[in-house]
């Protein structure tokens, strides 16, 4: 597919073919994909916890507050996903690479940073994920991870206290599904956003 009917095509799904699997060959795609996001340092502070067996999905909606027995009705199609991938970001590699030689930072004093780079680096590696998702013609949506839930999160699937979700993305073969109400608002008009030479 050519990159920009890829771009004019991504949007958030949020039914899947609970029917059709994920191939492995695909998901190691959308994973190495992952891993040429960009990052500051090359620093690379980011993991993927990879959810493709019903249990572990299961475990995941359960642990986030969106049991299949109780589901959030904005989640219940979600839940259809045949694979979640959460994406986390490792604050502390940054600091550490930053620390080295060639940086200098010897302090690693996380205020030098005038963003938190290591969860944008992983939002970054997220939106490859998705972009590829459409690629392989599967749909895909990036949605978060409740802060009231994260320690279940955490305790269900043996985080380390060191990396934090920044969110997880389902994948799957679209299925029929409605449209975010929020579309009705349009894009906003170039001239909002755009601002050139000076604002």
């Amino acid at each position: 597919m050519e990159f920009q009917e890829v771009v004019r095509r991504r949007r958030m799904v949020r039914n899947y073919d609970p029917s059709r699997p994920i191939p492995a060959a695909v998901v190691d795609r959308l994973l190495a994909n992952a891993l040429r996001a960009p990052s500051a340092g090359f620093s690379q502070g980011w993991a993927f916890l990879v959810l493709s067996t019903p249990e572990d999905r299961e475990r995941f909606w359960a642990a986030t507050g969106s049991s299949p027995d109780e589901p959030d009705p904005w989640f219940q199609d979600m839940q259809n996903a045949p694979l979640l991938i959460v994406p986390l970001s490792h604050k502390q590699a940054y600091l550490d690479r930053y620390a080295q030689p060639d940086k200098g930072w010897t302090d690693r004093d996380e205020a030098r940073w005038p963003v938190p780079y290591w969860d944008i680096d992983t939002g970054f590696a997220a939106l490859l994920m998705l972009l590829t998702a459409v690629d392989e013609e599967l749909g895909a949506c990036f949605f978060g991870v409740p802060p009231s839930h994260m320690a279940s999160f955490r305790e269900a699937f043996g985080v380390p206290a060191e990396f934090t979700p920044i969110g997880c993305v389902a994948v799957g073969y679209p299925a029929p599904d409605r449209r975010s109400p929020s579309l009705r608002r349009g894009h906003r008009p170039v001239e909002d956003v755009v601002h050139h030479g000076s604002w």
